[in-house]
């Protein structure tokens, strides 16, 4: 059974800072691109972020230049840094391996930006 297992959420002020970590086994993790999704209050989940196996990065418009996203290939993990957070990042987030039509979701973490 493939487990992607997400930490590293919580409560931040707006202009704050978070980093989300996603791991997996070795396995999923060489050959599969790793993406992070959301999910706001009353919202359909969104695509954030992706980085593929081989470090290609992309990136919704609204994340652009305030998240970054990156894979350490000896931990089996990905990272989503968020810079600069807004209110309207409050979301569960959710990490995702991808590789052809194969796909694994992680059980999510909650990002909250409330002053």
């Amino acid at each position: 059974q493939v487990q992607l297992v997400e930490s590293g959420g919580g409560l931040v002020q707006p202009g704050g800072s978070l980093r989300l970590s996603c791991a997996t086994s070795r396995s999923i993790f060489r050959l599969y691109a790793m993406g992070w999704y959301r999910q706001g209050p009353g919202k359909q989940r969104e695509w954030v972020a992706t980085i593929s196996s081989v470090g290609n990065r992309k990136y919704v418009d609204s994340v652009k230049g305030r998240f970054a996203i990156s894979r350490d290939n000896f931990k089996n993990t990905v990272y989503l840094q968020m810079n600069s957070l807004k209110p309207e990042d409050t979301a569960v987030y959710y990490c995702r391996a991808d590789r052809g039509a194969e796909g694994y979701w992680g059980q999510g973490t909650q990002v909250t930006v409330s002053s």
